[in-house]
């Protein structure tokens, strides 16, 4: 199933155009070039097109600036998938900063990283807030950790301490994101083979990414849901509830298809009935 030689040409171009990526944005970075905002988003969707990921865009993504992005957590290519779509920063633990090439990569994208001691939560959240002020989106993974891509673990309301904050003086606009790898190679992926990609548990790193890069075309769905303020709904936990039941709504829709085929097959209808007529 997995094809040796599409993972070993896919890494070899990867590892040859990593290099002057990265150095184009340290220099876009110490120039403090509004370019250096922009340029990940170009960079991995030249990732996402040279590994055979094809990624469909359902509902309206929020424009106003800063949002804060929350998302389920399926694999490290979820960085790919939503950094090819958003112009914003991930919030990351402060443990990603050491990874070989992912945490270069983190810093390159300005990720701000957070650590989990309690005591060190005010620290933070001063950072989150300046970067809130100069207008810079968010991107949470709000379950804290990473599932097996069927279902979305509990959020957690600590996470959303950020949502307090309100940047200009206006609360902060949230938005639920739902990442779902629902096909491959044109078909439904299925759970058997959705923990190819998804990376969770005491999976190994380097095997999974080998597999996952020859397997073949990968369609992502992304939905953007309603956004949404903490002050609309109340406090942190009814937020984090909120946000999971949408983005498990999402995740569970494109699993089974179901609300996209009904959408579809309206459009049909009508089209029969057009011509009918």
């Amino acid at each position: 199933m997995v094809s040796h030689f599409r993972s070993f040409s896919h890494l070899l171009v990867f590892a040859s155009i990593l290099p002057p990526c990265m150095l184009v944005q340290v220099i876009a970075l110490a120039l403090k070039l509004e370019f250096a905002k922009h340029f990940p988003l170009w960079f991995h969707r030249q990732v996402l097109r040279l590994f055979g990921f094809r990624v469909q865009r359902r509902g309206r993504q929020s424009h106003k600036a800063p949002t804060l992005y929350v998302a389920n957590h399926v694999s490290y290519l979820d960085i790919e998938v939503l950094g090819s779509m958003i112009v914003g920063s991930f919030v990351a633990k402060k443990e990603v900063r050491s990874w070989p090439v992912f945490g270069w990569l983190a810093v390159l994208q300005r990720s701000v990283f957070v650590e989990r001691q309690p005591q060190r939560a005010a620290d933070d959240r001063d950072e989150m807030s300046e970067r809130l002020e100069a207008g810079d989106s968010l991107i949470l993974f709000a379950e804290g950790t990473s599932g097996d891509g069927n279902r979305v673990l509990p959020f957690k309301s600590a996470l959303f301490s950020v949502a307090q904050l309100r940047p200009k003086g206006e609360d902060l606009t949230v938005q639920p994101v739902s990442i779902t790898y629902s096909h491959l190679d044109g078909m439904p992926m299925g759970r058997f083979l959705r923990p190819y990609f998804a990376w969770y548990g005491d999976m190994e790193l380097v095997p999974h990414i080998w597999k996952a890069c020859g397997l073949g075309k990968v369609t992502v769905a992304v939905e953007f849901h309603p956004p949404v303020t903490l002050t609309g709904l109340g406090s942190r936990k009814a937020l984090a509830d909120h946000c999971q039941r949408e983005v498990q709504r999402g995740l569970t829709d494109a699993l089974t298809g179901r609300r996209y085929r009904s959408a579809e097959a309206l459009v049909s209808d009508h089209v029969q009935h057009l011509a009918a007529s």
